[in-house]
């Protein structure tokens, strides 16, 4: 089998213990992991803060670390496909889909780049005529991002580029599902010529990440998982009072009225809940839809999800991949089951397939007379749909509104007007209008409520991870007038 390891102050080890890694595909063990323990977290700390304040990268300019970073892009690029393959190997997303995805990430690097030396200050008007007041923004410190397995080159692209613009350093800790493609990216990283110790990769369980996020001297937790775990975390920044940013799940509502365009509105649901086998924080798992247009529109949905290709992740031909665990599998079945108790429609698929792997079919609920489904308020984190219908615009707002996430939604509609309603009324941190599942460096995304807080792309990500430092300096060469009157 395989064997990675771990890479803390630019060195690489087997770590204190390993673990196996499953192929998705075949439900095989095909490498072995290093598990960071406790005294393994604390070296990766040590190292990330020795290096925030040596002179090598606290001295370095911005623009300097811009060079670095747009290094990191071009090495990115020239590996992105050898990296698809590994993701695609260990955690059983197609390739289709890891080719284009990680293509794209090298420019998450290189936007970070050019931004490094385009954070600025500010002089403030102060009102008092012998002060010059200026602020300056300074790194937070040593940053700990956490990222699940699903799109974990993106995931720590949209942590890594911000983080390492403005000037902190990192411990990266890979979910301990499927961590291969993100201790390759070490390998890559230690290419570029960044100082020892800016960025440190480890991996492990709940034990290394409670050791990470309550670590003394961590100033900021970047997290992307679900809500339970982000709990746990900000308990543990009770310990350091450090930051937190928190990319958690969702129950988008995917919304479709009845003068939505239904062929593009179709193809874009299918991408939404069926791309990435489901597996992704922003699908739309919940498709609100016009009781006018109802039956067409999943007469052609069905028709489609049954016609999806559910196959090998490798083979450039499969649509829809393996699950990436028997818990995930085990998961969607269960939630199926209480939901068709509750009174759900299943239209097609929630059978698994036999055979080795853990694959599962695109499924479709019609919970239109079953409001109080499970299904309708749980995150599957799969490819399972579940539908919900409605009369009126007002009531499409309410529906999309009744969930404790709010991190994506979708609008199908050529209405002008209704889509401006429609997007100031969502309680949501992304609104796609007639598109769905777009991303770019540019444009920050998050969300709000139990898909958490705090922006992840385009320049806000950047300020996130500094801090405002504010300057005085008095003008006057006279004697400091009473001492015991505040200026």
């Amino acid at each position: 089998m395989q064997e990675y390891q771990q890479y803390i102050g630019g060195q690489f080890d087997a770590g204190a213990a390993q673990f196996d890694s499953i192929d998705p595909a075949t439900g095989a063990a095909w490498a072995r992991m290093p598990a960071a323990s406790v005294a393994d977290v604390d070296r990766a700390v040590q190292a990330a803060e020795q290096a925030f304040f040596a002179s090598d990268w606290a001295n370095m300019t911005a623009s300097q670390r811009g060079k670095l970073l747009s290094r990191l892009a071009d090495l990115m690029a020239e590996n992105a496909q050898r990296l698809a393959e590994l993701e695609t190997r260990d955690t059983g997303k197609i390739i289709r889909e890891t080719t284009a995805q990680i293509a794209y990430v090298a420019e998450f690097y290189r936007y970070y780049a050019g931004l490094a030396d385009k954070i600025e200050g500010a002089h403030l008007p102060i009102d008092k005529p012998d002060m010059e007041v200026w602020l300056r923004r300074e790194p937070l410190g040593v940053v700990a991002a956490i990222v699940p397995w699903n799109s974990q080159l993106f995931l720590s692209a949209v942590k890594i580029g911000p983080a390492l613009a403005a000037g902190c350093t990192v411990v990266l800790k890979a979910s301990e599902e499927a961590p291969a493609p993100l201790l390759e990216f070490a390998r890559i990283f230690d290419q570029v010529g960044f100082p020892p110790g800016v960025l440190n990769v480890i991996t492990g369980g709940p034990e290394a990440g409670a050791a990470l996020t309550s670590h003394s001297k961590i100033a900021h937790v970047a997290f992307t998982g679900g809500p339970e775990t982000a709990r746990h975390i900000v308990r543990n920044s009770a310990e350091n009072l450090a930051s937190t940013s928190l990319e958690l799940g969702g129950k988008s509502p995917f919304i479709v009225f009845e003068d939505a365009d239904l062929e593009s509105a179709v193809n874009a649901q299918i991408s939404g809940i069926f791309a990435a086998t489901g597996q992704s924080c922003v699908a739309g798992s919940r498709l609100v839809i016009s009781n006018k247009i109802k039956d067409q529109f999943l007469a052609r949905l069905k028709e489609k999800a049954e016609a999806v290709v559910i196959g090998a992740p490798n083979d450039m031909a499969t649509e829809v991949g393996p699950l990436c665990t028997k818990a995930q599998r085990d998961h969607a079945l269960a939630l199926i089951k209480a939901s068709t108790e509750a009174g759900a429609k299943l239209m097609t698929g929630g059978t698994t397939p036999d055979g080795p792997g853990y694959y599962f079919p695109p499924t479709i609920l019609d919970c239109s007379d079953s409001p109080n489904a499970p299904c309708l308020s749980q995150e599957f984190f799969g490819p399972v749909l579940s539908v919900i219908s409605f009369d009126t615009e007002a009531e499409a707002l309410a529906i999309a509104n009744d969930t404790k996430f709010g991190l994506a939604s979708g609008v199908f509609t050529q209405s002008l007007t209704r889509a401006h309603r429609m997007i100031r009324g969502i309680r949501a941190g992304i609104v796609w209008v007639n598109t769905y599942r777009a991303v770019s460096p540019i444009a920050p995304f998050g969300g709000h409520g139990l898909s958490g807080h705090g922006r992840e792309g385009g320049l806000q990500a950047a300020l996130d991870y500094t801090k405002v430092k504010a300057v005085w300096l008095r003008t006057s060469d006279d004697p400091i007038p009473d001492p015991f009157v505040m200026r």
